[in-house]
């Protein structure tokens, strides 16, 4: 039971995609310090923000949130589209994107 403790921390760790982007590319970036997890599967985005920000530092993600999209992918955040678990929730949001222009 003592062995199973660790694999079950190693396996929070790691940014895993919502069941909707299952099969989707995986990309990874770093943005003013702070590191994303960008699932892309057609014309949608998943972001995962990666590690532990007080709550002062948290202001920043969404734009950034976006931004890891746009350097990932190539594709923009449609404007509006973002929707989040929770309100406010700077750990994962999931977007609309475009990438024709």
């Amino acid at each position: 039971m003592r062995a199973l403790f660790p694999l079950l921390l190693l396996a929070a760790c790691g940014a895993s995609p919502a069941p909707q982007f299952f099969g989707a590319e995986r990309h990874e970036v770093r943005l003013s310090g702070i590191d994303f997890v960008v699932f892309r599967k057609g014309d949608r985005a998943e972001v995962v923000r990666l590690g532990y920000l007080g709550r002062a530092a948290r202001d920043a993600v969404p734009a950034l949130m976006e931004e890891a999209v746009r350097v990932t992918t190539g594709c923009r955040a449609l404007p509006g589209s973002k929707v989040t678990g929770l309100p406010g929730d700077t750990g994962e949001a999931r977007f609309d994107i475009d990438c024709d222009g």
